[in-house]
């Protein structure tokens, strides 16, 4: 296979402009001759708390989205929606959901689903907390109860298009970070029974760390390795697993993810992995790479097929 092919075969990358958008207007080109179904405004690691005017900026998002003239019909908030529970001490966990509560409350007035982030869960990386592990709120809990989440995964349908929102993160200490992006065999057997319950159906999967990313290579510095080496805490380190279930039921047809804080538009295998930025950026300060606070606009069409644009709220 030679260079042009492998280019066109293997996947695309858009850091910076996106595939599937205009280079020129950064408008979304839907596809010949189908009709759009569905809108969504997808929120990911918006990381609310307390410093860099963090609810200033969750609201302005918000509002942003809102005030489309071509409004969202559904909001999907990818995780990561306070700034850390991993390593933080309960107390001030509180204070970050209690500002993305009431930011919630007061902003939004669009149909919304919910997905965990990693840094969402309650204590996963105060290792010698024993006090913290036997709070009946430690891990997932209460985050889930904060989300009003039915469960840590589950799928719905709307507008001909099914749903299907995954939890990222498996408790795993053989890192620094206290988590390994893995689906447990209880949520994997789910979803497979799910994906073929959806048969006719075009799929969308929502995950939190993305599935397959081009970005994660370049989310730290490998260069000293001598190795291209993604972590998986970066990336599902069961990608292979989760591609091939796909490939056997055929009707996944996005995947929607954050974590990197970075922006790419991967095609692999006919599945479309889409990484949608931060609307944090930086952590609020300002860039992350390349990336600035942003968030994505998503056209669902009848015949299976998105369009997105990623929308710079600040203008900046």
């Amino acid at each position: 296979m030679n260079r042009r092919d492998f280019l066109q075969r293997g996947g695309a990358l858009a850091l910076g402009a996106t595939v599937g958008l205009s280079a020129a207007s950064g408008q979304a080109v839907p596809p010949t001759g189908s009709r759009r179904v569905l809108r969504v405004a997808h929120l990911t690691d918006v990381h609310v708390g307390p410093a860099n005017d963090a609810p200033g900026g969750m609201a302005a998002a918000l509002r942003h989205a809102q005030a489309q003239e071509d409004r969202p019909e559904l909001f999907l908030f990818g995780g990561d929606c306070i700034g850390d529970a991993l390593g933080t001490p309960k107390a001030h966990v509180l204070e970050q959901w209690d500002i993305w509560n009431r930011v919630l409350a007061d902003e939004l007035k669009t149909p919304a689903r919910m997905c965990l982030g990693n840094h969402d869960i309650l204590g996963w990386n105060r290792r010698d907390d024993a006090e913290l592990r036997a709070d009946p709120h430690y891990g997932k809990a209460l985050a889930l109860e904060r989300l009003g989440m039915p469960a840590r995964y589950y799928s719905f349908d709307q507008a001909g298009w099914h749903f299907v929102v995954l939890d990222s993160m498996e408790f795993w200490h053989g890192n620094n970070q206290g988590y390994l992006a893995r689906l447990d065999d209880e949520q994997f057997a789910w979803l497979d029974a799910d994906l073929a319950g959806a048969a006719g159906r075009p799929v969308c999967v929502l995950s939190h760390i993305p599935i397959l990313s081009v970005a994660a290579f370049l989310d730290g510095d490998l260069a000293g390795t001598g190795t291209w080496v993604v972590p998986g805490a970066w990336m599902h380190i069961d990608a292979r697993r989760i591609k091939d279930r796909f490939a056997k039921h055929g009707n996944v047809k996005v995947c929607l993810s954050g974590h990197l804080h970075m922006v790419d538009d991967v095609t692999y295998l006919g599945v479309r992995y889409l990484c949608n930025g931060a609307v944090c950026g930086g952590w609020w300060k300002g860039k992350w790479q390349d990336f600035g606070p942003t968030y994505a606009l998503l056209d669902f069409y009848a015949d299976g097929t998105v369009g997105r644009t990623m929308v710079d709220y600040r203008g900046e």
